[in-house]
């Protein structure tokens, strides 16, 4: 028993989401943009046609003034108001035609547009104005041209698992 609960994999992150993998995307994520393993507010829920509705991004908690990093190596495209929310976009190094563009809101930008930014650099700090969830959060989005895609898909399994981590059997040891 305890070798199969050890030998197991961990729990998935998001368990009743819709699967995070989009194989049109990459894994060129190495970091959250908040924190090490950020609460979940909402999911992605991608909209049934261009303009229906649903959720265009992922919500993650984060409290005001938290440093909000690049998941990815990149230039960033935008970083500055839009309808009174901070908002920095980067658009992903090596990721094809349209290049995969990032967006992070409500965010302070630490950032100007042109400058490249590499995964876990700090790109500005959580707004404490500007969040659409209940509590302070960051809305991290994913697009390719118009195309709105999940952001968790950016990043590897490694980073998507959660749990604590578990010590393995070594045979031959002696």
């Amino acid at each position: 028993m305890t070798t199969a609960v050890l030998l197991a994999p961990p729990p998935p992150l998001f368990a009743a989401d819709a699967p995070v993998a989009d194989v049109t995307v990459p894994t060129v994520g190495r970091t959250w943009p908040v924190g090490l393993r950020p609460q979940l507010l909402r999911g992605w829920e991608p909209p049934a046609t261009a303009y229906g509705p649903g959720h265009r991004g992922v919500d993650l908690a984060a409290a005001p003034g938290t440093p909000v990093r690049a998941v990815a190596a990149g230039r960033v495209s935008f970083a500055g108001r839009v309808a009174g929310k901070g908002v920095v976009s980067v658009e992903l190094t090596g990721t094809g035609e349209p290049p995969l563009r990032t967006t992070y809101e409500p965010v302070a930008a630490a950032v100007e547009e042109g400058e490249e930014v590499e995964p876990g650099e700090v790109i500005g700090t959580v707004d404490a104005t500007g969040s659409h969830c209940p509590v302070t959060c960051v809305h991290w989005g994913l697009r390719r041209g118009e195309t709105y895609l999940n952001p968790l898909s950016l990043l590897p399994p490694w980073l998507l698992r959660r749990g604590p981590s578990r010590l393995l059997p070594v045979y031959g040891a002696t």
